[in-house]
């Protein structure tokens, strides 16, 4: 048997799994698949734990993607943002890097931790869903 096979009445293309042929379905819109980093896969696991309904609706229109890669640069920005700016206002500099590198490392820590904790938050489990 073929792996693959063309039903011309209806214009599908079906793939044999098992004993049965399966129809090919692919929305149009999942075919541009942009890849999901760290944040982007957290928020996923969130909406498929907690709010499962938003995410089957996301999956079936197609917009899973695009959602979860747009949240991704929220999420990547803001932390950037977020560490920049409260390095500054707690005086963790590159003349601190230099002099004390291990209290330099210490407070970077801190101000990324914290940056997380304010992404996690802010976007990770608080989003409002434009479907």
């Amino acid at each position: 048997m073929d792996k693959y096979i063309y039903d011309e009445s209806n214009g599908l293309w079906y793939e044999l799994q098992g004993d049965y042929y399966i129809p090919c379905l692919i929305s149009p819109t999942e075919k541009e698949h942009k890849p999901i980093s760290l944040w982007g896969q957290r928020h996923k696991r969130y909406l498929q734990e907690h709010k499962r309904a938003v995410y089957i609706t996301f999956l079936t229109s197609g917009k899973l993607n695009c959602y979860l890669t747009d949240i991704d640069e929220q999420a990547t920005e803001m932390i950037f943002r977020l560490v920049e700016q409260m390095a500054d206002k707690e005086g963790v500099t590159e003349q601190l890097k230099v002099e004390k590198p291990m209290l330099w490392v210490g407070r970077m820590n801190e101000i990324q931790t914290r940056a997380r904790e304010i992404v996690y938050a802010d976007i990770i489990y608080k989003q409002k869903y434009n479907i």
